[in-house]
């Protein structure tokens, strides 16, 4: 009578062993089918910010990469939005997947445009080459440093039949080998943000309109250094080579969506939480800020609250000169990127000590 416990036991632990073979889990490798198909699941409709946005305006992440190094495990899934700054990221981090979302469908084509740049080039010179429309530097290789790669494109002057061949070359990439679904005005957006790198080249910034303030350029920003490392997805072949095969494995995806809205943050932390991952990085630029501003912050933080996040996950977040006028007794960081651990900010927003975004500042080290 005892063997029956133990056939029992035996069989359940049977079939949850079937059971945990049969459940998904975070892919290695999407198919171009199931990669638009997610990012048009994940999507809301497109959304209004007040600027273009081409590049980031952020020059010190460079002075947090390395910490977030030391808080980060390899293998996560990372959540961020705007531009660039992101591949800096994730080139550091080494996640399993990232999820890039943003409320304008301008910066999803963004993304896809860099998408095919990727794919299309060998190393870092031959998209940079592609990337502003110039000729290709000359005596330079996989060990020249960002700073050679950008003095070299300093005075180079635009190509227009490169311009167009690339541009036929990424919709190629995009709309006959991967089959994405762009509409005619996702090509035009593409072309738009494409022609925008073509004539400002290497000293393209972020543009806010109505003020003064001096962005860094697109150069800088590439070229920084901090202890003496370049932290930039372009810093180095391995960073460039890491980011380029996670464009080709289709892991990079950019989604639609308003951190606030009422479907991308929910609908892509279902989608991660069903095949066993967390996410253990977001990066949130000011959006955080704005968010408060608007008073549509509560939203942001009960999306967020739904997502499978790690323990140690963190809060990657930017203050601008807004929070340093509202927040002054604060003495918040301007342009240079704070963490704060996910859990513990949730915990303070499920208690109702979250009440400001001056809260963000005295929680963010």
């Amino acid at each position: 009578m005892a063997r029956i416990p133990l056939l029992l036991t035996s069989m359940v632990l049977t079939g949850w062993v079937a059971a945990q073979e049969r459940a998904p889990a975070l892919p290695a490798e999407l198919s171009d089918k199931d990669f638009w198909q997610l990012i048009v699941d994940v999507s809301e409709p497109d959304g209004h910010f007040e600027d273009e946005n081409f590049v980031s305006n952020e020059m010190g992440y460079q002075r947090v990469t390395q910490r977030l190094q030391a808080a980060v495990q390899p293998g996560g899934v990372y959540v961020g939005v705007g531009p660039e700054q992101n591949f800096s990221y994730i080139a550091a981090l080494r996640p399993k997947m990232a999820f890039v979302v943003d409320i304008r469908r301008q910066n999803m084509i963004e993304h896809l445009m860099y998408k095919a740049l990727f794919e299309l080039s060998e190393d870092r010179a031959d998209f940079l080459s592609r990337l502003f429309s110039r000729p290709r530097p000359v005596n330079l290789d996989r060990h020249s440093s960002a700073a050679d790669l950008f003095q070299a494109l300093a005075t180079a002057v635009t190509d227009r039949q490169l311009f167009d061949d690339t541009v036929a070359r990424m919709l190629d990439v995009l709309l006959r080998q991967h089959r994405l679904g762009l509409t005619a005005a996702d090509q035009a957006a593409l072309r738009k943000v494409f022609t925008a790198f073509y004539e400002s080249g290497p000293n393209i910034r972020y543009v806010f309109r109505g003020t003064a303030e001096l962005h860094p350029t697109y150069a800088q920003l590439m070229t920084a250094l901090e202890g003496g490392r370049n932290w930039s997805y372009l810093g180095s072949s391995d960073s460039f080579d890491h980011i380029r095969t996670m464009q080709r494995r289709n892991l990079i995806v950019p989604v639609v969506g308003d951190f606030a809205g009422p479907k991308a943050l929910r609908a892509l932390g279902s989608y991660v939480g069903e095949r066993g991952g967390t996410v253990n990085v977001f990066y949130a630029s000011n959006v955080e800020a704005n968010l408060f501003r608007t008073g549509t912050w509560k939203a942001f933080y009960e999306n967020v609250s739904t997502l499978p996040v790690h323990d140690a996950g963190v809060f990657v977040r930017t203050f601008f000169g807004a929070t340093a006028r509202e927040c002054s007794a604060q003495r918040p960081t301007i342009r240079t990127p704070v963490l704060a651990s996910m859990t513990a900010l949730l915990a303070a927003y499920r208690k109702g000590e979250l009440e400001s975004q001056c809260d963000l500042v005295a929680a963010s080290r």
